[in-house]
């Protein structure tokens, strides 16, 4: 039996608990990867915001592909993506982007994302060099010529999030 969503008053009133929460733990997993040093010093992701953001979704695409599999796991995925937005919300915001145009801009980021995630789901299929291909195009790099080192280890990542059990994953206790 599918669970059911508190109702639209409860989530205004929240007088339930935010769905999110559980998912807390895996977003800031997600995050801690993203940031973990080699990607910039070892794989040549520019050390700059939009080269933070693409591996921000670099790996939060791949966790969301190892989810997407899991009849379980999608409405978890669902809660993942949404923490995303709200993060990327308030990023934006903290930027100085105006309310006004911070629609626009999450529709965009939200596109982004989408793209990645098409492109790495297919460039995973073959393992080769499409996904290189989806790597070099999808990520700010400041030498293009490392961009098989980049796709080496995230397909490195890729693997270790499909090794992770879906329990595990949950909690966000992905071993590296």
């Amino acid at each position: 039996m599918p669970a059911t969503r508190p109702s639209f008053l409860k989530r205004m009133l929240g007088t339930s608990p935010d769905p999110r929460h559980a998912m807390r733990p895996l977003w800031h997993k997600v995050v801690q990867i993203a940031r973990e040093p080699q990607w910039y010093a070892d794989c040549g992701v520019a050390d700059t915001v939009p080269g933070r953001f693409d591996m921000i979704t670099a790996v939060l695409s791949l966790v969301v592909l190892r989810m997407e599999g899991e009849r379980e796991l999608q409405v978890p995925s669902a809660h993942l993506i949404e923490l995303f937005v709200a993060d990327m919300d308030g990023q934006l915001r903290e930027l100085g982007i105006n309310d006004v145009v911070v629609g626009k801009h999450m529709g965009r980021l939200m596109s982004t994302l989408g793209g990645r995630m098409g492109a790495y789901r297919e460039g995973l299929k073959d393992g080769g060099t499409d996904f290189i291909e989806a790597v070099r195009r999808n990520v700010s790099l400041e030498d293009q010529g490392r961009a098989d080192i980049l796709a080496e280890r995230l397909q490195a990542l890729a693997v270790k999030l499909r090794e992770t059990s879906d329990a595990d994953l949950l909690k966000g206790a992905i071993a590296l």
